[in-house]
């Protein structure tokens, strides 16, 4: 199925209820057992398709995978060389220089390690003047390249898939956004204080990424179980963005035991409870 036929059908299953997924769930003993798993499964696909559009998160959840995943391609001797990758989110309002720029940290502890070249990356501006245009350009990128081969995402304390942010329906497009209080917070970590976290930012949208052929959610810690429960099991619901992966194929949950908990899943909800355009 092309990537554009993808985003298409998304809206009709999402919204009807009608079909749904089985998300594969695996667990595993730790974080660092998860990371291990998580970038064996983004070599091998780096492997079969040495050309891939990868759209890759920042944030805590995946830092330690992208560096099992560069110990892996430096051991292997994996070609990265032809890869296209795609930034997931940035905050707006900060000079491209500023250290808060996710840009900045995808850098440092993705980019760098792998030895993957800026010429090779395509990115949300931070200093974008007009967001509206960096949103499109961002998009026709996408589609330039058939759309996106793997998403290695993490998942939101609300919920939130890059800063698609509650609500946000399966066809939001690549935006500026505003950040929820919750977002703010938990980004507040990262550099010192809420205080200091931008208020808006660019996400790739919900349709480039629900699109994607292959998915993995990072999920660790015992802080991300509810929201994990929700996100699998839970009603496919605008309020939740990361529940619409259960309306799409080629979707790998990777949890470590602390967050997917010893309770026994919830049945799924019943179809169609909750789901809508925002």
């Amino acid at each position: 199925m092309s990537w554009r036929r993808r985003i298409a059908t998304i809206s009709p299953i999402a919204c009807s209820g009608t079909r749904r997924f089985d998300v594969d769930l695996i667990v595993t003993e730790d974080d660092a057992a998860l990371s291990r798993f998580a970038a064996n499964q983004i070599a091998e696909i780096i492997v079969a398709r040495p050309t891939a559009a990868i759209v890759l998160a920042t944030g805590s959840s995946p830092m330690a995978t992208y560096q099992e995943l560069a110990a892996i391609v430096g051991r292997e001797r994996i070609d990265v060389s032809r890869l296209r990758v795609f930034q997931l989110d940035e905050y707006l309002g900060l000079a491209a220089d500023d250290r808060r720029t996710l840009y900045g940290w995808m850098r440092r502890g993705v980019l760098a390690p792998l030895g993957i070249g800026d010429e090779q990356v395509v990115r949300l501006p931070s200093d974008a003047a007009d967001p509206e245009l960096a949103s499109q350009q961002y998009e026709d990128a996408v589609a330039a390249v058939g759309g996106f081969d793997l998403s290695v995402l993490g998942l939101g304390p609300n919920g939130h898939l890059g800063f698609n942010e509650p609500p946000s329906p399966a066809t939001a497009p690549t935006r500026a956004v505003s950040l929820t209080a919750e977002s703010i917070a938990s980004n507040g970590r990262y550099w010192g204080g809420a205080e200091l976290v931008p208020r808006a930012a660019l996400t790739a949208g919900m349709d480039l990424l629900l699109a994607a052929r292959r998915t993995l959610l990072l999920v660790p810690g015992a802080h991300k179980r509810a929201i994990l429960q929700t996100t699998v099991r839970g009603p496919i619901t605008p309020e939740v963005p990361a529940s619409f992966l259960q309306a799409i194929p080629g979707v790998t949950v990777i949890a470590d035991r602390a967050a997917r908990g010893e309770a026994p899943l919830p049945e799924p909800a019943a179809a169609g409870v909750g789901v809508g355009a925002a």
